[in-house]
């Protein structure tokens, strides 16, 4: 960690840097070397053909930081916000609540011109729970990953403007953001870790296949990205997340000068008691546009125009 702080990499300064009891070390899956192209099943993992190379890895306490992490820098950030919805496994409740509040929250906290929820919402269960893996894609994920390729980013934002405008302009700025929140009291037995974007290199990322297998559904695929090792990774997580909070991160920015995705996996924190309740969280994802000349924009239907 020190060395990293005396290269001088960005948003890395020393003066900040976590203590020793801000730092947890834990095992986290990057991808080998392999000689075909990773996939990945969102049910069946006995299907993936997927080879791991663990690595135990320093976390750090982001809480702990003086100066927290930013968007734009690191790729992510905690903020508060408390949600309207009392039960996240009634789809109907998350649909009508939840992706307007967390539309509103893209729009809040990036300044984006609009914002729409791109993909159904997963809610996942540690192993210990009873709904691991009873619902769709409800097991977290134990490998580190990026959502979106620049390719599958870019299709989606095109693809999106075009649903919900019947007169889309040009792409211009956009990016595409994780929303993650815990529905368990801390402490998380099974946290979620998040990678300095600005740690990783283009050579660490490996074009990966997620498949799409919900029962009774034709499967479909989408390209993702997984990541391959390097000691100049940094990784973060937020000790005892809350409900009332929300982790924010990138899965891709269209603006090279801003932190550009964010690598992150669930991992076991060593220090959290056997005898907790199991981790159950949320996930949802959001597009959001930006007016980067500064005219007033259009609201395009179906947007949550801020």
């Amino acid at each position: 960690m020190c060395m990293l702080c005396d290269m001088g990499l960005p948003g890395l300064s020393g003066a900040d840097a976590g203590t020793k009891e801000e730092i947890v070390h834990a095992t986290v899956n990057y991808t080998a070397p392999m000689s075909e192209t990773p996939r990945y099943h969102a049910n069946d993992h006995s299907r993936d053909v997927h080879l791991f190379d663990p690595r135990e890895v320093a976390i750090e306490n982001a809480r702990g930081r003086a100066d927290p992490p930013r968007l734009d820098r690191e790729g992510f950030t905690l903020v508060d916000h408390p949600s309207e919805v009392k039960d996240f496994l009634d789809p109907e409740e998350v649909q009508r609540v939840y992706v307007p509040e967390v539309e509103r929250l893209v729009c809040e906290v990036t300044g984006a011109s609009a914002a729409v929820v791109v993909a159904t919402p997963f809610v996942r269960f540690g192993e210990r729970a009873a709904l691991s893996g009873k619902l769709n894609n409800s097991v977290p994920a134990r490998f580190i990953h990026i959502d979106y390729s620049d390719a599958r980013a870019k299709h989606t934002a095109e693809q999106m403007l075009e649903k919900v405008s019947p007169r889309p302009g040009r792409l211009g700025r956009y990016a595409h953001y994780n929303i993650w929140r815990v529905l368990t009291p801390p402490p998380q037995d099974i946290p979620l870790a998040v990678c300095n974007a600005r740690t990783v290199a283009a050579r660490d990322l490996v074009p990966a296949l997620a498949v799409f297998d919900l029962p009774g559904q034709p499967e479909r695929t989408a390209e993702s990205l997984v990541l391959r090792h390097s000691p100049l990774h940094r990784w973060f997580y937020y000790r005892n997340m809350t409900p009332q909070e929300a982790l924010i991160f990138v899965t891709k920015e269209s603006d090279p000068a801003r932190a550009h995705h964010v690598p992150h996996t669930a991992f076991d924190d060593p220090g959290c008691p056997a005898d907790v309740v199991p981790r159950a969280s949320i996930e949802i994802r959001v597009v959001a546009y930006f007016d980067t000349e500064g005219r007033a924009s259009r609201a395009p239907l179906g947007f949550l125009r801020c």
